[in-house]
């Protein structure tokens, strides 16, 4: 097998290897790669992360305001819209890491994979902003925790009661968070391996506090919780109850009473209540992030987020009942920790926030740090993030965790922690709409190779996940909605026009063919209408060198039309080992990027250059776009000129000529093509119904500077719609004169060419009064909406004035081939000295007068 045939796709085993062999392969590879071996299993590295994210700050320190403050019935109707988004979410990360094999980076590497670099990096920024704050958040929660157990306001600080010992003041408690921040570092930068047994202890910890509280509901009798409330001249005290169950309770309890958040101040509502319980289901991707880290990502992923989502649900409800049958409105919206008051173990509950809040800081910084090394490593924003590049020994990105630091650092100088949440949710529920919208344009695709193991997601949940994502994002804060699509829109143009190309893929390739072959069956060329009608391009090109600014030209007279740029190679395939023309392929697509022109590239083999034509005329296109005017240099005895060493595509310092195109051919070097072949191709295309140009002298147009030029009056482009080589023939409305002024005006209507100015010239006999002719004429350009002067002209007179370009009309060759050097001859003699001149013959009905 030929070494191009290999790809990454042989080297997937599909015979199963043992268990000792595959962890032979894994410990191999990590040695090759420099990092570390995968070793998490499902439990560990999906279910703990992701239960452990889900249940922190919301489930011990703001479950109790959700509901007081929204009371039983729209707290469940809040989970059931919050996990119905996470839930399409779910389904489309859980299509999307079952489909390949995944890396480090996990929602970012997922959507960069499927949806190309552009989407991919924007998506990434947000996701590690979207996991910043979330540490952010997690890090706020915890010093509140800890201010609310031993802190005291400095207005106390000489006189401390028991344990109250630590100042409080927004200072003291940035000092705090950044201790604990410092703490999540240092546990961050010894790897995953021991942040994921720490979690594990620390999940044993929430596990048993939770069973605490759950038997706390039950067994505590009904107390009294006095609430001291901080106010900006001081505090005060509130008495909240725990009822124990009671049916009263329950019922003041379950329509809504939003009231004042006491930490900010602000009177809360549907939205913003929604912002902060949202926070308890944005750890969906804690597992995923960890994908790098994991032994079988694929597997893991799709099991452990779904056991964790369930489980998490089913807590938040059953809590959330327990809550508004036990608990008084203002015990629920004043004190957030009053799930320590009322256990049975309070100290228990204390060690338990503590633990979860402090894991789930870690899990998002850690997080944040994987997926800013996934971004570094893709060389997305090239040296911007080459630092981040850097690993321990071991594997670990320290420098990426250093880095994530840092930023989640500066949003603790926010202070609280409902002051982010709404920034959180909406980065979070951007990110999940991407994911929804990454599986939904695999799906939409129809890609041979989007084959997940997991089916239990159609285009329809993806859909759902999306539209469920937007709405909520606006309605919880338009304005930070609006805000980071806009920062993701100007990421997004950043990135298509600075990134380099990746080898990843562009799911945009997919969809744009799932869509064109679509529109291409639709283009029915029995429903084709003159109005309508536009030039459709097949310039053929023997060497790219000699015909730089002629591509230009016809990239310019096509007008939004179909453009080919046609090859023909002189070479037989039965001689040869493999295809000549698949390694030209690129540098005549470089060649098109260069110059900036939109047109497509058909190379092809034949025995001589018109049979090669022929074939490119019969076959180039499909369906309605087909090539319908063939565009061709003329033939002359002008020695070949490099255009591409002057072009200014190719002039940069930092640009050099790395297209593969062969030297120019010599003065005195045979030509590939005789003159009677050459008419001969020019018959040949209109037999077949094409239209035809000949192009003389164009390369010796230079359109950059004669447009810059102020001339007086400005440069124009001349017209003469009738047969030069045959006077008495001269109609002004036949199909070839209306066919070769449209081509002209076509040019005119180019953003480059508006300056100049349409000159139609009417030949006259001299000493007549053609005023009826050129009233026809003049009435005939109304009709098609077409400005232009006409100028008489007697046939024994010439003009000579400064003309920017020229179209002639060319006559049909003759029919007899014996004469095709003379009419070549004569070609050349009716253009020897013009200038830039287009020979044009139309055989297509392309000029109409109807609405």
């Amino acid at each position: 097998m030929a070494s191009s045939e290999r790809s990454a796709l042989l080297t997937y085993r599909l015979c199963g290897a043992s268990g000792e062999e595959e962890r032979g392969r894994e410990r191999g590879r990590a040695v090759a790669t420099g990092t570390a071996p995968r070793k998490l299993p499902t439990f560990l590295g999906v279910v703990v992360p992701t239960l452990l994210s889900m249940f922190s700050v919301v489930l011990f320190l703001r479950l109790g305001f959700v509901v007081g403050h929204a009371g039983l019935y729209q707290a469940l109707a809040m989970f059931a819209v919050a996990y119905f988004i996470i839930g399409m979410t779910v389904l489309s990360v859980c299509a999307i890491a079952t489909n390949g094999a995944l890396d480090a980076g996990g929602a970012y590497y997922m959507i960069s994979r499927a949806l190309g670099p552009e989407f991919g990096g924007s998506i990434g920024i947000m996701f590690f902003l979207a996991n910043v704050c979330g540490s952010a958040l997690y890090v706020l929660g915890l010093v509140e925790a800890l201010v609310d157990s031993f802190g005291i306001p400095l207005a106390q600080l000489t006189q401390p009661s028991g344990i109250h010992v630590l100042p409080q003041s927004y200072w003291y408690e940035l000092l705090y968070g950044t201790v604990l921040l410092a703490l999540c570092l240092l546990v961050c930068l010894v790897g995953a391996s021991i942040y994921a047994k720490a979690t594990f202890l620390i999940f044993l910890i929430v596990a048993g506090v939770l069973g605490t509280i759950l038997v706390s509901f039950f067994a505590v009798r009904p107390l009294g919780v006095p609430i001291h409330v901080p106010h900006l001249n001081g505090s005060s005290t509130e008495n909240g109850n725990f009822t124990g169950f009671s049916l009263a309770t329950l019922q003041d309890n379950l329509g809504g009473g939003y009231g004042v958040d006491y930490t900010t101040g602000q009177r809360m509502s549907f939205s913003s209540v929604f912002a902060v319980m949202f926070n308890g289901c944005t750890g969906i991707m804690a597992g995923s992030n960890m994908s790098g880290d994991l032994k079988r990502p694929s597997y893991s992923i799709p099991r452990g987020t779904i056991s964790a989502v369930l489980f998490t649900y089913l807590v938040y409800n059953l809590l959330a009942f327990l809550m508004c049958a036990t608990c008084n409105r203002i015990l629920l919206q004043k004190d957030y920790g009053f799930l320590r008051d009322i256990s049975i173990f309070p100290p228990l509950v204390t060690v338990g926030i503590y633990a979860a809040t402090l894991s789930a800081a870690m899990s998002n910084l850690i997080g944040a740090s994987r997926i800013l090394y996934a971004l570094a490593r893709d060389d997305l924003f090239g040296r911007a993030l080459a630092l981040a590049k850097k690993t321990s020994a071991n594997g670990n990105p320290v420098m990426a965790v250093i880095l994530s630091w840092l930023v989640v650092q500066l949003v603790l100088f926010s202070g609280k922690l409902n002051t982010i949440a709404g920034v959180v949710t909406t980065f979070f529920l951007l990110v999940y709409a991407t994911v929804n919208l990454a599986c939904l344009a695999l799906e939409w695709a129809s890609a041979p190779n989007f084959r997940p193991t997991f089916r239990y997601f159609t285009w329809h949940t993806c859909l759902l996940g999306i539209a469920g994502c937007c709405v909520m994002m606006f309605l919880i804060s338009p304005v930070s909605a609006t805000a980071s699509l806009g920062f993701l829109l100007l990421l997004l143009l950043t990135l298509h026009y600075l990134s380099p190309s990746s080898t990843w893929g562009y799911i945009s390739q997919a969809l744009i063919f799932h869509q064109v072959r679509k529109y291409l069956l639709m283009l029915d060329v029995r429903k084709d209408h003159v109005k309508f009608w536009r030039p459709q391009m097949l310039l053929m090109v023997q060497n790219p060198r000699g015909s730089a600014r002629l591509i230009d030209f016809v990239n310019d007279l096509k007008k939004s039309g179909l453009y080919v740029l046609g090859h023909v190679e002189l070479q037989d395939l039965d001689m040869l080992p493999s295809d000549p023309l698949q390694p030209q392929q690129d540098s005549w697509l470089s060649l098109v990027d260069k110059l900036n022109v939109k047109a497509f590239v058909s190379l092809t083999l034949a025995p001589s250059v018109r049979h090669g034509v022929r074939q490119l005329l019969f076959t180039s296109g499909l369906g309605g776009m087909r090539p319908n005017t063939l565009v061709l240099g003329f033939y002359d005895d002008a020695a070949p000129q490099d255009g591409l060493a002057q072009h200014p595509a190719f002039t940069s310092t930092r640009e050099e000529i790395p297209l593969g195109f062969p030297p120019l051919r010599a003065p005195a070097a045979p030509k590939l093509l005789s003159a009677r072949e050459y008419v001969g191709i020019v018959a040949d295309a209109l037999k077949m119904l094409r239209n035809v140009l000949l192009a003389r002298q164009l390369e010796s147009l230079d359109k950059a500077q004669e447009l810059r030029r102020a001339a007086s009056p400005p440069p124009a482009i001349h017209v003469w719609p009738v047969n030069l080589l045959r006077p008495d023939s001269a109609r002004y409305a036949d199909t070839c004169s209306l066919f070769l002024l449209q081509m002209a005006c076509v040019l005119n209507m180019t953003r480059a060419w508006r300056r100049t100015r349409l000159r139609l010239f009417l030949c006259v006999e001299a000493g007549t009064m053609p005023h009826a002719q050129e009233e026809k004429l003049r009435q005939l350009l109304k009709d098609l909406r077409i400005q232009a002067q006409i100028q008489l002209v007697p046939w024994d007179a010439v003009a000579h004035e400064y003309v920017f370009v020229r179209f002639l009309y060319l006559p049909r060759p003759p029919a007899d081939t014996s004469l095709y050097p003379l009419y070549l001859h004569q070609l050349e003699l009716l253009t020897r000295g013009l200038g830039p001149t287009v020979l044009v013959h139309g055989v297509s009905a392309v000029t109409s007068t109807q609405l």
